[in-house]
C-alpha cells in the first residue's frame, strides 16, 4: 500500500516543525550560554574531531562504569542507529535515492530489529536502576520518567506497526522502496515483528487497518521526541558529544590563567555571566548521572559539597537569569553574588581540587574552574575565606611560604649534606626545587634529605636555591589569591632564568604539576620531572642498585596531583615492587580512582570541622590491605595521612614513608 500523498505532506510538515523547534531549543542554550565571556577553543582540530569520536560517539567514558555505562549505551546507540534507518526510509521514498539493495534491505531490517530489543532492554534497565535500585547519586523527577516512557513507546509503536504490516502481507519500509523487488522473509529478517504478528493472529484475522495508525502514531512520537529533546534532560545527547568537541586541551593540571588589567573592576567570578561561554556551556551537557559525587572525598566525607549539584544549580541560576540579562543587559537588576544566593559558602570551600569529578565525568564538565573562579572572586573581592588562612596569605606576602617561618631557614635542612646552593654554583644539570613543605616541615624533611642522598650516590648533578626559593604559587591559586600567586611564579621564573636553570625535579606532586603546567602560561618553560620518575630513571639505569629487599608488606596512595592531574601512576609502584620481598597491596581506590587525602585546594591548612575526616577514610583504606607500610609521593599526603593514623591510634600497626625513603632504606650500607 503506498502512501497517500496528503498524508505524506503532513508527515513532512510535522517532521519539518519538529526539527524547527529542536534546533530552536539548541539555538536557545547556546544563545544562554553566550552570555559569558567569549573563550576560544577551535585549536587543535585533530584533538578535537578525536575527542569527539572516543567520547562522544564511543562513548568511551560512559561505559566505563559497567551497567550504569551499558544501558545508557543501548539507548544511545540504539537511537542514532534507528534514526539513521528512519532517514534511509524518508529518502529512498520520497526522493528516489536509493541506499539499500537486495540483501542489504534484509540485513538492515534484521538489524533494526534487534537495535530496538536493545533499546528496550536499556529502558528496562534504566527504569529499574533510578525506580527500584534508587541510588543515592541520581534525582528523581517527573521528566525523567516522561523520557524513559516516550523513548518506550517509540520503540513498541514501531514493533506493533511492523507486527500489523506483517499481518496485512506488505512488503517492508526498507524493502518495498528498492528499485530492485527482493523476498522478504519476515520469521527470518523481522523476528520481533513477526512475533507481535503471531501474537495478535491468535484473535485477529486482519491487521490491515492498524499498522497505518501505528506507524503514524510511531512517527508521530519519533517526531515529538525530537522536538522535545532540546527542553529535556535528555538535551546532554546533544550538548554531550558537542562539550567533549570544545573541552579544554589545556593540561590536565593547568589552571586557567587570570589576566590582570588597569581598568579591572572585578576578579574572578561574582555573576554568573562573568564565567566564559565555554564555562557556560558545560553546564547544560552535564547528564545528572551523579558520578562526580560518587568520587568526591568532601560529598563521600559528608561535608555540603557535590560537585552535580554545583553544576545543576549553576544552570538552574542561567535558565532564570540568562533571559533577564537577553532581555537588556545594562538595564537588568542587580542581584546577590553567586556563592550565597546559588552556591552556598562551604560548598565553595569544602572543595579539595583533587579532580576526582573531572576524571569519571563522561562529558568533560570542568568543576574545578568554576569552583577557583568563585573563590578568586570571594578572596581579592570580598576577603571572604576561612579565617585560619588569614596568617597563611600574610606569611605568603612577606617570607613566600605558608607555614608562619621565616624563609632564611628555607635551606636549614641541608646544612652539612654538601648540596650546591646555585647562588654559589650554578654549573648544575638538575635544581632541586624542595618546596615549601620539604623545607620547614620535620617530617619531609627528613624525606629531602634521603632524596638528595640518594642522588648524590647516583651522580646525579643538582642543586637548590636556598633561601631564593619561593613558594611555587600552588596554594595561592587553588585559594584563590591569583594575584599574589602570579607575583610569587613570576620571581620564580626570574630567579630560575638568572641561573640559566633547564631541568626541575621536585618531590612535591603541587609543585609539579604548577612548574610543569602552569609556569608556561607566565614564559617558564622547564623540562619539569617529579622524584619518583627520576628515581625510576637511575634504577633502571643501574646507577641506583639496592643492596637488600625490605620484608614489608606495602600499600600505595595515589596523589591526586601526581596521578589524577599528571598520569604518574606506575613509577612509584615499580620502585616499591624492586625493593620489598612482597607484592604491593593495592587499597579498594587507587590510580585513577585514588581517594583524596583531604589536602588539596589549600585545605592542608583550612580545619575540617564538618562532616568525617577525609585523611581518616583514606587510612581505613590503607588498614583494609592489612600492609604494614603506607608509600606516599608527596608531602602533603604525607602530613594528613600520617596524621590519620595518629588519630587512629593505629602507629603500632602503620608507618607511613616517602617512597624516597623507602628506596634509600634499601640501599643502606
Amino acid at each position: 500500500m503506498e502512501p497517500d500523498p496528503i498524508w505524506l505532506s503532513a508527515m513532512w510538515g510535522i517532521a519539518i516543525a519538529a526539527v524547527i523547534i529542536f534546533f530552536y531549543g539548541i539555538y536557545r542554550k547556546a544563545r544562554l550560554a553566550r552570555l559569558g565571556v567569549p573563550e576560544k577553543r577551535s585549536d587543535r582540530k585533530g584533538e578535537r574531531i578525536k575527542s569527539l569520536i572516543v567520547y562522544g560517539i564511543l562513548q568511551k567514558r560512559v561505559i566505563r562504569e559497567g551497567y550504569p555505562g551499558v544501558f545508557h549505551s543501548f539507548i544511545f546507540w540504539g537511537f542514532v542507529f534507528l534514526l539513521i534507518v528512519t532517514g534511509i526510509v524518508f529518502i529512498q521514498m520520497d526522493f528516489g535515492f536509493y541506499i539499500l539493495y537486495g540483501d542489504s534491505c534484509n540485513y538492515v531490517t534484521l538489524l533494526a530489529d534487534l537495535v530496538g530489543l536493545m533499546v528496550l532492554a536499556g529502558v528496562f534497565l534504566a527504569f529499574y536502576r533510578r525506580y527500584i535500585k534508587k541510588p543515592s547519586r541520581l534525582t528523581r523527577r517527573r521528566e525523567d520518567a516522561v523520557a524513559l516512557t516516550l523513548i518506550f513507546l517509540i520503540i513498541i509503536t514501531g514493533f506493533l506497526a511492523e507486527g500489523f504490516r506483517i499481518m496485512d502481507g506488505q512488503p517492508g519500509p526498507l524493502c518495498r522502496t528498492s528499485p530492485v523487488p527482493h523476498p522478504l522473509d519476515d520469521a527470518l529478517w523481522s523476528p520481533v515483528g513477526s512475533a507481535f504478528a503471531w501474537f495478535f493472529g491468535l484473535f485477529m484475522s486482519d491487521g490491515g487497518s492498524l499498522w497505518p495508525v501505528f506507524w503514524w502514531l510511531h512517527m508521530a512520537l519519533a517526531f515529538a521526541f525530537i522536538a522535545y529533546l532540546p527542553f529535556s534532560k535528555l538535551s546532554h545527547i546533544i550538548t554531550g558529544p558537542l562539550n567533549t568537541y570544545f573541552r579544554s586541551l589545556r593540561p590536565k593540571g593547568a589552571l586557567r590563567k587570570m589576566e590582570f588589567k588597569d581598568d579591572m573592576e572585578t576578579f574572578g567570578v561574582q555573576k554568573i555571566e562573568q564565567f566564559t561561554d565555554m564555562q557556560l556551556w558545560d553546564l547544560y551537557a552535564c547528564m545528572e548521572c551523579g558520578r562526580c559525587q560518587d568520587r568526591c572525598p568532601a560529598h563521600l566525607t559528608d561535608k555540603p559539597l557535590t560537585p552535580k549539584k554545583v553544576i545543576t544549580d549553576l544552570r538552574d541560576h542561567l535558565n532564570v537569569r540568562g533571559p533577564v540579562l537577553l532581555k537588556n543587559k545594562e538595564k537588568a537588576e542587580e542581584v546577590p553574588p553567586l556563592v550565597a544566593s546559588v552556591i552556598q559558602y562551604d560548598e565553595i570551600w569544602s572543595c579539595t581540587t583533587c579532580r576526582a569529578c573531572q576524571e569519571h565525568c563522561p562529558v568533560f564538565v570542568e568543576h574545578v574552574d568554576k569552583i577557583i573562579d568563585m573563590r578568586r572572586s570571594m578572596v581579592m573581592m570580598e576577603s571572604s575565606f576561612p579565617n585560619e588562612l588569614n596568617p597563611v596569605l600574610r606569611n605568603m606576602e612577606t617570607q613566600f611560604n605558608p607555614y608562619m617561618m621565616g624563609n632564611d631557614e628555607r635551606a636549614d635542612w641541608a646544612e652539612d649534606l654538601g648540596i650546591k646552593v646555585l647562588s654559589q654554583d650554578k654549573d648544575v644539570e638538575y635544581l632541586y626545587f624542595v618546596g615549601c613543605t620539604a623545607s620547614f616541615d620535620d617530617r619531609n624533611k627528613k624525606v629531602a634529605v634521603a632524596f638528595a642522598k640518594i642522588m648524590k650516590e647516583a651522580g646525579v648533578s643538582f642543586g637548590i636555591l636556598g633561601t631564593e626559593e619561593k613558594c611555587c604559587g600552588e596554594p595561592l591559586r587553588r585559594i584563590g589569591n591569583e594575584y599574589l600567586a602570579q607575583t610569587m611564579i613570576t620571581e620564580n621564573i626570574n630567579t630560575f632564568k638568572k641561573y640559566g636553570v633547564k631541568k626541575i625535579v621536585t618531590a612535591c606532586p603541587h609543585c609539579f604539576n604548577t612548574l610543569k603546567n602552569e609556569y608556561p602560561d607566565f614564559e617558564g618553560t622547564f623540562e619539569v620531572i617529579h622524584h619518583t620518575e627520576l628515581l625510576s630513571n637511575l634504577m633502571k639505569e643501574g646507577k641506583i642498585r639496592p643492596s637488600k629487599k625490605l620484608p614489608s608488606i606495602v600499600t600505595y596512595h595515589d596523589s591526586c596531583y601526581l596521578g589524577r592531574y599528571n598520569d604518574i601512576y606506575d613509577q612509584p609502584r615499580e620502585i616499591v615492587d624492586t625493593v620489598t620481598t612482597s607484592k604491593l597491596k593495592e587499597m579498594e581506590d587507587n590510580r585513577r580512582s585514588g581517594f583524596c587525602c583531604g589536602a588539596g585546594g589549600g585545605r592542608m591548612w583550612m580545619e575540617e570541622t564538618l562532616g568525617s575526616r577525609i585523611n581518616e577514610k583514606r587510612i581505613q583504606h590503607a588498614l583494609d590491605t592489612r600492609a604494614d607500610t603506607l608509600a606516599s609521593a608527596c608531602p602533603f599526603c604525607l602530613i594528613m595521612l600520617g596524621d590519620g593514623i595518629k588519630a587512629k591510634d593505629m602507629e603500632e600497626k602503620l608507618k607511613i614513608m616517602d617512597v624516597a625513603e623507602i628506596l634509600a632504606s634499601s640501599i643502606e650500607k
